[in-house]
């Protein structure tokens, strides 16, 4: 009896594998289908860059509207049969897309189980919403935009490669300006790679010191085509830039998002060449007609001053200068007279005040009183005597009177109502 070998018992999960335990080819593909199958159905919105109609079956490419990335995708005839409009290549279309994993093969797909055009309604309604919700933010605030140079020496371009709006834009500027220069970047201006180079240009262009002003120039175009020029990031960077920006899209029907943030619009490339360059034969002329007013105002103002000076001349005073000089020294005179008898006047009004007060004081003055008889009594400490009681007999007393002082000594006197003492004196004759 031969014995069977014995079966290997195979990992559960594919990290537990190992080279001497390895998982047979057709499990992991049945895993990797297991595993693909359970992923949900996801709406993408794309562009559709090849189209090829078979039988019942037909092979899409999509590619991402902003990126380089795109995938293959099988749709079925009975999808398609839905559309009311057959798709074309370049078509915007959002579509439900589901991944099928091919066992045998291992090839993994992407299986189209739904898929809508996107109309130009659609692309207009969100142009739409968007441009309400920067408008909110005040990105198109008036207040925001910069004032242009008035001559702009040098002019940064993006625009197409090789492409009319760059030649509308240069040649039309240098007609008008000869000596204005140009930073020319090459972009696409449509399609995935237009949001990316034109945010390129934009960022260098505006960290040139150099570049006074910036053109985004592109000659118009379908509605699907201008798409990147309402992208929100180009929007929004052409609103944080620091040089003012030109839009000159040229496309009036549907003004794109651009339009609205740029600090100056232009309708057409050769629009935004004549408003961001002056004329320099219109400016010649303008500075003629400037010369010719200047110089006929001046010689307007040199016949005004002419008759001014002729009337002033034929005036007396300049027939006659003596004249003035003659009144103004009468009336110096005359002034020089009213001084002297206004402060005469106040000397003597002053000298008799001074008179009435020197004899107020004299008349109240004490020399006065002695004048008139009376005398002062006073102790040896020079102390007035106010009271006999204050000097006893005997006391030595200074008798002052008007033409001098005497010398007394005070007696005993006889009792008078009030017992007091008096003093004794002869008048003033009779003690000398």
């Amino acid at each position: 009896m031969t014995e069977t070998p014995e079966r290997k018992v195979l990992p559960p999960t594919a990290a537990e594998t190992s080279p001497d335990n390895p998982w047979p080819l057709q499990l992991l593909s049945q895993k990797l289908k297991s595993h693909i199958e359970k992923a949900p159905p996801a709406w993408v919105e794309a562009q559709i860059i090849e189209l090829n109609k078979r039988a019942n079956v037909s092979y899409l490419t999509l590619r991402d509207v902003d990126a380089e990335v795109s995938l293959s995708v099988t749709v079925w005839g009975s999808v398609l049969g839905r559309l009311e409009v057959p798709l074309e290549r370049g078509s915007r279309v959002v579509a439900q897309l589901k991944p099928d994993f091919w066992l045998k093969t291992g090839r993994l797909s992407m299986q189209g189980q739904d898929i809508r055009p996107v109309g130009a309604g659609d692309l207009l309604a969100r142009i739409e919403q968007l441009r309400q919700a920067l408008a909110a933010e005040g990105l198109f605030d008036v207040r925001r935009k910069k004032r242009l140079p008035l001559l702009p020496h040098k002019i940064g371009l993006i625009t197409g490669r090789n492409s009319d709006a760059m030649k509308d834009v240069t040649r039309n500027a240098s007609l008008r300006w000869p000596a204005v220069e140009f930073e020319v970047r090459e972009v696409p201006v449509q399609g995935v790679n237009a949001v990316s180079g034109v945010l390129a240009a934009l960022a260098e262009l505006d960290a040139d010191p150099q570049v006074d002003v910036i053109v985004i120039a592109r000659g118009g175009g379908s509605l699907e085509d201008l798409l990147p020029f309402s992208h929100e990031q180009l929007v929004r960077a052409v609103s944080a830039a620091t040089t003012p920006v030109v839009s000159a899209i040229g496309h009036e029907a549907d003004r794109p998002l651009l339009d609205e943030v740029a600090d100056l619009r232009a309708s057409t490339p050769t629009d935004a060449a004549k408003r961001i360059v002056p004329d320099v034969s219109e400016e010649l002329r303008r500075v003629e007609q400037a010369r010719t007013q200047l110089n006929r105002r001046i010689e307007d103002l040199l016949g005004r001053e002419a008759e001014r000076l002729i009337h002033l001349r034929s005036r007396p005073v300049l027939a006659n200068p003596a004249v003035m000089i003659t009144v103004r020294h009468d009336d110096v005179t005359a002034l020089g007279a009213r001084a002297q008898n206004a402060v005469l006047t106040q000397v003597r009004r002053h000298g008799d005040q001074l008179q009435h007060l020197r004899a107020q004081v004299r008349a109240l003055s004490p020399q006065k009183t002695l004048d008139r008889g009376y005398s002062v009594v006073q102790l040896a400490d020079k102390s007035i005597v106010r009271d006999p009681a204050q000097a006893p007999a005997g006391t030595p007393l200074a008798i002052r009177v008007a033409a001098g002082t005497l010398a007394a000594v005070a007696a005993a006197q006889e009792a008078t109502a009030t017992d007091s003492q008096t003093v004794q004196t002869a008048p003033a004759k009779d003690l000398q």
